[in-house]
């Protein structure tokens, strides 16, 4: 039920479309017009040594103080992203992660649910329903 491409600058967030930051590349997510959209930038340096970095576009995400929020952590080496879930768990998101079993590399979601950025874990193939609830 998913549209699942890599972003381009300007490309807006909708329903039932994920966008992937292209590699060598930080995305954020900005306001545009009355819905958001992302900024692709090549030129951003990179964080935690990661270029995309995931952090960096939930620190993005942080910055728009939207009502409601959802954050999703998938499997991955290191612990890029668990700083940006907490904070945006911090700022009320419902906030979902990866669980062990389905994970290829299970260290991004640990890295997450050991700073408490976690609420709730789940396996891949359940993951896509859970973001469809969440936007009930």
């Amino acid at each position: 039920p998913f549209e699942v491409k890599e972003a381009q600058d300007g490309d807006e967030l909708r329903v039932g479309r994920a966008l992937i930051a292209p590699g060598g590349t930080q995305m954020k997510v900005v306001k545009s017009g009355s819905g958001y959209c992302v900024k692709i930038d090549p030129n951003a340096g990179p964080v935690n040594r990661h270029k995309p970095s995931v952090d960096y576009m939930f620190d993005s995400v942080v910055e728009l103080n939207h009502k409601k929020l959802l954050g999703v952590i998938l499997t991955g080496m290191g612990a890029d992203g668990a700083k940006g879930l907490l904070k945006l768990r911090q700022k009320g998101a419902r906030t979902i992660a990866q669980d062990e079993e389905t994970s290829v590399v299970f260290g991004m979601p640990k890295e997450a649910i050991k700073k408490g950025a976690v609420e709730k874990t789940a396996p891949l193939y359940n993951l896509p329903s859970e973001i469809v609830k969440f936007g009930e």
